[in-house]
């Protein structure tokens, strides 16, 4: 290994590493590779001793004035940046890299001294229980299509599936069961459960299903579910915009609201961290309210 090519080999050996040790997916590898790859770009640093404070101040300066989409070159001058959230994704694959770097045993800037852009709270999309309804009934049954469409959109609300989990589901689902296993992010498996009228959808769904050769539960793409949902949301009569991941919201608000405790849904969910959970809580808030003024003592 020359020292030109050191940290660019070592990169490679991350990559690697990250996606068969670590487990993650094929797109955070990716991610991975894109962030790393500016850094290097921007940096010069051909060894990890190049890797120091100086250097990454003045690349989270860079980063700070880049545009949202376009690739600028050091020094230049720019417009509408970055988004604090997007600069940290930068910075949580260098931390990795640096990490790694540790790991191996080389000499390098510590990990420890990258720390993240503070972001405001995070916002949810969401719609209201009634919206959710309409979206539900919006697939016209009558039809093999309207049938498929009714069997997704009940799936996710019933197990609170992200769509890629959704698009690899199997076929020979066992129904009678109410539950199965999906492999989420990190390869972590969890259970999730089907409701009466997600298991219902379902039957229907298969029992006008054609091509049966498909090991796939529903042979589709993200993206066409993402077009799916978007349709029935139009079709329904809801303004705001509707994607997969707003279903998997109304999951977990469904049952906060009705009384699940966090560790319960955070495991429903699949979230490693349970502080990615706690953005729901500030959902709940008007739950909490209507009680406060339904129970609390008024003074006249």
């Amino acid at each position: 290994m020359t020292n030109i090519n050191e940290l660019e080999q070592l990169k490679r050996e991350f990559l690697e590493y990250t996606e068969i040790e670590k487990g993650r997916s094929l797109k955070t590898v990716e991610n991975y590779d894109r962030y790393l790859t500016r850094f290097l770009e921007f940096s010069k640093a051909k060894k990890p001793q190049d890797i120091n404070s100086d250097e990454v101040r003045e690349y989270r300066l860079w980063l700070n004035r880049q545009p949202h989409s376009a690739k600028a070159t050091r020094g230049e001058s720019v417009g509408d940046t970055l988004k604090k959230k997007t600069q940290n994704y930068y910075l949580i694959a260098l931390r990795a890299f640096l990490k790694y770097l540790a790991k191996r045993g080389a000499k390098t800037l510590s990990p420890e001294i990258i720390e993240l852009a503070k972001v405001g709270e995070r916002s949810i999309d969401l719609i209201t229980p009634e919206e959710l309804r309409r979206l539900l009934d919006a697939p016209d049954i009558s039809t093999p299509m309207g049938l498929r469409d009714k069997a997704i959109l009940e799936t996710l609300f019933s197990t609170g599936l992200r769509v890629s989990e959704l698009c690899s589901l199997p076929y020979d689902l066992d129904l009678r069961a109410e539950e199965f296993s999906v492999r989420g992010k990190g390869e972590k498996v969890r259970v999730v459960f089907l409701s009466g009228e997600a298991k219902e959808a379902i039957k229907k769904y298969l029992e006008k299903r054609k091509d049966i050769d498909n090991d796939l539960m529903f042979p589709i793409t993200t993206r066409s579910v993402q077009r799916i949902i978007k349709h029935y949301a139009i079709k329904g009569g809801i303004s705001k915009k509707v994607t997969p991941h707003v279903v998997r919201h109304m999951f977990a608000t469904d049952l906060l609201g009705n009384g699940a405790d966090l560790r319960s849904v955070q495991m429903l969910l699949g979230h490693a961290n349970i502080a990615t959970t706690q953005i729901y809580t500030h959902v709940t808030d008007k739950a909490l309210r209507e009680t406060h003024k339904k129970f609390h003592s008024h003074r006249k």
